[in-house]
């Protein structure tokens, strides 16, 4: 009889977790797969460790595993794939955005011989207008910079079969972004589309800081574009300075004075602006290569009943 794992991070989610866990139960209770629900949680607060416990203690099929401290949605997918034994593995938010009745259609989809159901969040009349634009935008930046295409709205809900989970868990990155690369390892993918449901309770843990550092890891863990845009800049500004020369020698042959102190302070703040931030952008890079030269743990587990 096949296994599926359900992973789910959780932060401060105290009063979402019974709900969402319940409302899988009821999902799968229909189906012929065993399964287990693993919940990761990521350094919470607000008593969602009790809240996972007290779930534990009533039904074996619930699982935990629980932070040191706070290390990011994307780390907590990472110790749920580490820790999953099933046949295939569903990944799924903790804040009931992620309707549960979508589970069994993706199944479906798995034994049509699917390695990757992947799902694409409708946003129309959801979202705000700010975040939909904002949205649109860094995807298209995103397709643009790197050489993995990923679609407008995809979520961290989708369904991994066991070969594309194990290649996952043993991909050696630091600087985690699964919607890249669940599309960089290829396989057969199919995506199915959802409407986000209203949070049971609480707010987002999403602040515009987080989802910025999840956008420009995604450019970064993904693409060398940036490094060549410095080279290309570089390049068309060394031309730009070759041509000046020419008006130079003609101003001295003639008896122009070359004068315009203003305009020499702006030409090389302007440059001088140019190279930190391309200084920068090679410091990105170097960074990167550091931490993952450390090779410390992604994460650290304080407790756990697997």
């Amino acid at each position: 009889m096949p296994h599926v794992s359900i992973i789910i991070p959780v932060y401060n989610e105290a009063r979402n977790v019974p709900v969402l866990v319940h409302s899988v139960l009821h999902t799968l209770a229909t189906t012929s797969y065993t399964y287990t629900i693993i919940l990761v949680d990521d350094g919470s607060t607000d008593g969602t460790l009790e809240a996972i416990q007290l779930l534990a203690q009533e039904n074996a099929k619930v699982k935990y595993i629980s932070f040191s401290r706070n290390f990011g949605h994307q780390v907590a997918l990472k110790a749920g794939l580490d820790a999953a034994t099933g046949d295939c593995v569903i990944s799924m938010d903790g804040d009931m955005q992620h309707p549960t009745d979508l589970l069994l259609p993706m199944l479906a989809k798995y034994e049509q011989g699917y390695d990757v159901v992947y799902t694409i969040r409708q946003n129309a009349n959801v979202t705000g207008l700010v975040k939909r634009k904002t949205s649109n935008l860094y995807y298209t930046l995103l397709n643009m910079l790197t050489d993995v295409p990923v679609e407008n709205g995809a979520a961290d809900f989708r369904l991994l079969s066991r070969q594309v989970h194990d290649v996952l868990r043993n991909m050696p990155e630091q600087d985690l972004f699964f919607r890249g690369m669940v599309k960089w390892v290829g396989f057969k993918q199919i995506a199915l589309e959802y409407t986000p449901q209203p949070r049971a309770s609480g707010s987002t843990k999403y602040t515009f800081k987080k989802m910025f550092s999840l956008a420009l890891n995604g450019i970064l863990a993904f693409s060398k574009k940036p490094l060549y845009l410095a080279a290309y800049l570089g390049i068309l500004f060394s031309g730009l300075a070759l041509l000046y020369i020419p008006y130079i020698i003609y101003s001295l042959a003639y008896g122009h004075v070359i004068s315009g102190w203003a305009s020499v302070i702006a030409t090389i703040t302007f440059f001088g602006g140019v190279q930190l931030l391309l200084l920068g952008i090679i410091g990105i890079y170097i960074g990167r290569i550091f931490i993952q030269s450390k090779q410390r743990p992604t994460y650290i587990i304080k407790q756990s009943n697997l």
